[in-house]
């Protein structure tokens, strides 16, 4: 059972994609990559345990738009790939018997970044690219609380606090950080239906951003709603669809912002998704796999987001 509170952590880490914030059209979070298996349940049964993740996303903006970027500035033409392998600890509490548990965790990211512009802006230069592979922000949820309504219905509440700990650079076109603290109250509801085998769990969150000193720029603060809905079968297969929402309730300021109108963006993603589950004595493994569209995007980037999961429980 602690494999259903996994998710939980192991998603939260995979959507925190890098670059610089809405700064270079992408943020803390990625359309539809939220979206979490059982995010509403965390299991009684206590104990440590540790749990490997990998994403992919490869975006562009047009190059006939502005995007402020890394560094100060602006640039026409980005275009940015993003590989995250994450490596996640997650504690669930011992608590007595009751309709509430408990869990913490930590997340270290690792991060493969690569950016390219057509053209920067501001000390004009032409076509330019940058890769950075390094540690990326950690973060962590001190508290993870989740309340069990029945069998059937459960909700969470947590705080995601994110570190400016990664690989950054001032003036380097793509980082392995965002240069900013993040901090993301996050709640996920999880339903179950057919015995079980039908599940549908949503997670929202405001992510709350503070200001990069390197570049005085500030992130609007950003609502996203991210939801799934998947069918198991007794074969250890499973199929779904996930879909999210992404929007942008303040303007970024800053002087960069400011030329660019406030920059202020949303996005819509929908995908399907496919799970395998082999069990044996003594363990189980899960595998996930998603890939969604993004569509209906401004002032973000557009691509084609993946994500490849592997839940181990020995």
């Amino acid at each position: 059972m602690k494999r259903v509170a996994l998710y939980c952590a192991l998603l939260a880490a995979l959507f925190a994609l890098p670059l610089h914030a809405t700064e270079t059209g992408v943020g803390r979070s990625i359309t539809g990559m939220q979206a979490t298996s059982y995010s509403g349940l965390i299991p009684p049964a206590p104990g440590l345990t540790w749990q490997y993740g990998y994403a992919y996303y490869d975006g562009s903006i047009s190059a006939s738009k502005q995007v402020p970027v890394a560094g100060g500035g602006s640039a026409l033409g980005l275009k940015a790939e993003f590989q995250l392998a994450t490596i996640t600890g997650l504690y669930i509490w011992k608590t007595a018997p009751s309709s509430w548990n408990f869990a913490s965790m930590m997340t270290m990211p690792f991060a493969y970044v690569d950016a390219n512009v057509n053209a920067r802006l501001g000390g004009f230069s032409a076509s330019k690219s940058s890769h950075v592979l390094g540690p990326y922000d950690l973060f962590f949820a001190p508290v993870i609380a989740s309340h069990h309504f029945s069998q059937t219905q459960h909700i969470s509440f947590s705080l995601y606090i994110y570190a400016p700990t990664g690989d950054y650079k001032d003036g380097r076109l793509a980082n392995a950080s965002l240069n900013t603290w993040t901090f993301s109250p996050t709640i996920g509801y999880t339903a179950l239906f057919d015995q079980g085998s039908l599940e549908w769990s949503a997670t929202t969150a405001v992510d709350f951003y503070t200001k990069d000193k390197a570049t005085n720029y500030q992130n609007g603060s950003v609502y996203r709603l991210d939801t799934l809905l998947v069918k198991r079968f007794p074969t250890g297969w499973g199929v779904g669809a996930v879909g999210g929402w992404i929007y942008q309730l303040e303007n970024d300021t800053g002087p960069t912002a400011d030329l660019l109108g406030g920059f202020k963006g949303h996005a819509l993603a929908l995908g399907p998704m496919v799970n395998y589950l082999k069990k044996w004595q003594g363990g189980q493994v899960e595998f996930s796999l998603r890939w969604l569209h993004e569509f209906d995007v401004t002032n973000r980037l557009q691509g084609n987001p993946a994500m490849l999961s592997a839940t181990i429980t020995l």
